[in-house]
């Protein structure tokens, strides 16, 4: 994650999946509770997969920076693959800008975050919460997770 006066850029690269929940979570409360928080960009160019907890962390960014930003995020994707599995998921315009080249140049000035770890509790409430947001998108996620989200809430409650 990188910084420049309240301008933010995350970079996920290689496999992202839900064990990086957890730390893209902390990543995101810091960004907007920063004072001077004026935007973010969300880097995928690197990412080989993502998950759909990781999509529903994602979306999570974009539901709490968008009332910050006025406007939705950016979103840089240039593999065809990972951004049609954005698109399917209903991110172009009402979650994320989709864009296949960076606006700024904050990403030389990235610095890695350290892998928060990760109880089964806390991964169950992520994986639910992220479930939710993305079926809250569109009917197709709805339909898709439905059976997901009501597994682990009756897991939860057992």
């Amino acid at each position: 994650m990188a910084n420049k006066a309240g301008a933010y850029v995350i970079k996920l690269t290689g496999d992202v999946r839900m064990t990086l929940c957890t730390t893209l979570d902390s990543c995101l409360y810091r960004m907007v509770d920063d004072p001077v928080f004026q935007s973010v960009t969300v880097d995928v160019t690197e990412a080989e997969g993502i998950d759909s907890t990781s999509l529903g962390m994602l979306a999570k960014v974009s539901r709490l920076a968008t009332p910050a930003m006025g406007r939705v995020p950016t979103l840089v994707s240039t593999r065809a693959d990972i951004t049609r599995l954005i698109e399917t998921m209903g991110f172009r315009d009402r979650v994320f800008a989709i864009v296949s080249r960076p606006e700024s140049s904050a990403q030389s000035s990235l610095d890695e975050q350290p892998a928060l770890p990760v109880n089964e509790g806390d991964a169950r409430d992520r994986v639910l919460e992220a479930h939710k947001i993305l079926m809250s998108l569109n009917d197709h996620n709805r339909q898709t997770f439905k059976e997901l989200v009501e597994c682990i809430e009756n897991q939860a409650r057992h």
